[in-house]
């Protein structure tokens, strides 16, 4: 039955829906074993549906929805300006860091691509920046937003492999910081060759102190999410409801910029969006019973190996297999996909499941900027009214430095666990 595995990337790539795609190829599998069994296919999808962590989903998907609308990704970009618009290529500079702000209120990339597009690549264009390069930078900046807590792909993960979701959250911050250092040095270096200069001095104490204070409460949130999931005050699920119900009272009453008849389409995009992620999770747990009845990943261990015993080894093969498969498999998919595929290989080697998380998170958050998928590619450029191809110049050595980070994330275990350990020897 290990032939299922390559039955299911076929249909992928003739364009099957990759939801579908998994229930047909558990189908299959189920027929061509015991056509009987065919009676426990709803008890194994509401299985993997039937999870209280998975409620986080649609919480922090509706919490970026309301940030979207309620004007806090306006004062993060003011505030990001105060703090780096005054170097050169300052203006792109701010774009990485309002990403990374807003990336830790929504954990959403596509939210963060197309918030932060909608405003920066027009002021970008006005400043003179190559509209390649603004939606390129834009693009790759939303990246940061399944890595820096919360992250829905974290949940999705977390949930699939028994893992807690607070040691994924706490793990994922300095990936994500590192994801923003090499992208802001990167746009330091184009500034100064293309004479990107700013128009901006740094602003005086009094200004700044104003900016930070604009945007504090926006700033809070994500201090008030780790805080409490760290503390034990509450889950990470529960954390969805806090940042809910914080979104709307910030956007409502305080900023004002949210009104009561904006909820309604914020909740309807938000079902439609829960409702096509439970239906691939359902699909996703069918095939991995499957998977598990047949005991497809041990055969995977013996046909690779010495390689299945070698962690260095495993992690490279691992990488360029996710790297592959992001450029056409979008990131909830292939992390229902590839989660149980590699989690049997990744527990023989004795690598932390907590550093795998990151690692796979980090290379499909690589996959929504790399074509022909590269769904954060076609959000920025339909903003900047371009061909996607014609980003390349600008995006390959953006792409370079995320894989670099990605490099050094996997080698360099500690730069993922130590946050995590450092804190939870604290907390005991």
């Amino acid at each position: 039955m290990l032939w299922l595995v390559p039955l299911l990337f076929a249909l992928i790539l003739i364009r099957i829906p990759i939801a579908f795609a998994l229930g047909f190829v558990s189908f299959v599998g189920i027929i061509l074993t015991d056509p009987s069994m065919l009676v426990n296919i709803p008890r194994r999808v509401f299985n993997g549906i039937e999870s209280f962590t998975l409620v986080a989903v649609p919480l922090f998907i509706l919490a970026g929805e309301i940030m979207t609308k309620g004007g806090i990704s306006n004062r993060l970009i003011r505030f990001s300006q105060m703090l780096v618009g005054f170097l050169p290529g300052g203006l792109a500079m701010v774009v990485v860091i309002s990403s990374m702000f807003f990336s830790a209120l929504t954990g959403t990339a596509i939210a963060a691509a197309a918030a932060i597009g909608g405003m920066m690549i027009p002021a970008m264009r006005k400043e003179g920046y190559d509209d390649r390069f603004s939606s390129s930078l834009v693009a790759t900046s939303s990246t940061i937003g399944p890595i820096i807590p919360p992250s829905i792909v974290l949940i999705l993960f977390g949930v699939m492999a028994s893992v807690s979701i607070g040691d994924l959250f706490i793990a994922g911050v300095v990936p994500g910081v590192l994801m923003g250092i090499g992208l802001m040095i990167y746009c330091f270096y184009v500034g100064v060759k293309n004479g990107y200069k700013a128009r901006d001095s740094f602003p005086g104490f009094k200004e700044f102190l104003i900016g930070f204070k604009d945007a504090l409460l926006a700033l809070i949130m994500p201090l008030i999410i780790l805080g409490g999931i760290i503390s034990g005050v509450f889950t990470a699920t529960e954390s969805g409801v806090i940042a809910v119900f914080y979104a709307i009272i910030i956007g409502m009453f305080v900023y004002k910029e949210l009104s009561f008849k904006d909820l309604m389409p914020i909740l309807l995009n938000t079902a439609k969006t829960t409702a096509s992620i439970v239906f691939l999770i359902g699909n996703a747990a069918l095939f991995i019973w499957i998977l598990t009845y047949h005991r497809i990943p041990e055969m995977m261990i013996d046909l690779l190996g010495p390689v299945a015993d070698n962690a260095f080894l495993l992690l490279l093969l691992i990488n360029v297999i996710l790297l592959i498969a992001g450029t056409f498999i979008d990131t909830i998919s292939a992390v229902s996909i590839f989660t149980p595929l590699f989690l049997p290989l990744v527990i023989a080697a004795g690598i932390d499941l907590v550093h795998f998380g990151i690692i796979l998170s980090v290379n499909l958050t690589i996959g929504m900027v790399t074509p022909p998928l590269g769904v954060c590619l076609f959000v920025t450029a339909k903003i900047a009214n371009i061909k996607v191809p014609a980003m390349f110049k600008y995006l390959i050595p953006q792409i370079l430095i995320l894989i670099v980070v990605l490099l050094l994330v996997t080698y360099v275990p500690q730069l993922t666990l130590f946050l995590p350990e450092m804190i939870g020897n604290l907390v005991k």
